[in-house]
């Protein structure tokens, strides 16, 4: 009988468990479908405003070029690493962090590297092996352009101000619900379009005023878009990673407690025919 019990104590714990994660994965799935239409909507205008900018840098030399397109010898690097507050959404943080140390310990070997994390399961786990200079988990409390903006903007200055010498961006891009790939972002300086895709692009414009105020006022929205379309692909990617991993993790929970009801059922008739057993061999040995 302590075996039925424990089997009983095992299917009410793995059912709690399994009405858990069945209700994360709807909740995952309306955050889903609100952050996909999000990063949908903005991805087409953010991709084009940034080829634009890429094109004009690309166009202009000398004492034109602008601050945020100098090309120094990359002895500072800073990554960007953005992954999320929360876990239990499979290998969604675990990603960012094994690629975020890929820079650290083969690409950029041997150079200063400084992380700013967003999102605290990365910070976490970079800040115990490697500098953080800046940790901005906070966004996601209210993940709206303007708080991006502020954080780009200070990526601008390590920038501009000769803190660093690259700056580089580590997320999960958002594919489908399933799918989410590792992007490694050049942010700063500024890659301009060259060789044939220039040529291709490299069309008559008129521009009014002068296509160096243009770059200029355009440089520092262009950058603030396209952090917010890595943080807004970020979020989506986590949703999506969450509710996928939920569902999993339902479909387990489902399969063990249906196993362990069948042992149960096994068990509990073992049990009665042996009582069975037991009255007949008594009733057996009182005829005799």
């Amino acid at each position: 009988m302590a075996n039925l019990k424990e089997l009983r104590s095992r299917i009410t714990s793995v059912s709690s468990t399994m009405q858990i994660t069945s209700a994360m994965k709807m909740v995952s799935a309306a955050k889903l479908n609100k952050a996909q239409m999000a990063i949908t909507a903005m991805r087409p205008y953010a991709n084009k405003l940034t080829e634009l900018l890429q094109n004009l840098s690309a166009s202009l030399e000398g004492d034109s070029a602008s601050a945020y397109a100098e090309q120094r010898e990359e002895n500072k690097i800073l990554v960007v690493a953005i992954a999320s507050n929360r876990g239990l959404a499979g290998a969604f943080n675990s990603n960012i962090i094994k690629a975020s140390k890929e820079l650290y310990e083969n690409v950029y070997s041997g150079k200063q590297v400084d992380f700013v994390t967003i999102g605290k399961k990365v910070n976490d786990i970079i800040s115990k092996t490697h500098s953080v200079v800046s940790n901005k988990n906070e966004v996601y409390d209210d993940l709206t352009f303007a708080n991006v903006a502020a954080i780009a903007e200070e990526l601008m200055e390590y920038f501009t101000s000769g803190s660093y010498d690259k700056i580089v961006v580590v997320y999960n891009k958002f594919k489908n619900a399933a799918t989410q790939e590792v992007i490694t972002e050049q942010f700063l300086p500024i890659v301009p379009i060259s060789g044939e895709a220039a040529t291709n692009t490299n069309l008559d414009y008129i521009f009014e005023p002068s296509k160096e105020e243009i770059v200029e006022q355009l440089i520092p929205k262009s950058l603030k878009t396209q952090l917010y379309k890595a943080i807004r692909d970020s979020f989506a990617s986590e949703h999506g990673a969450r509710m996928t991993a939920m569902h999993k993790a339902t479909d387990n929970a489902t399969e063990l407690r249906d196993a362990l009801k069948l042992s149960y059922n096994k068990a509990r008739q073992a049990s009665i025919t042996n009582e069975i057993l037991e009255i007949v061999g008594g009733a057996e040995a009182l005829n005799n």
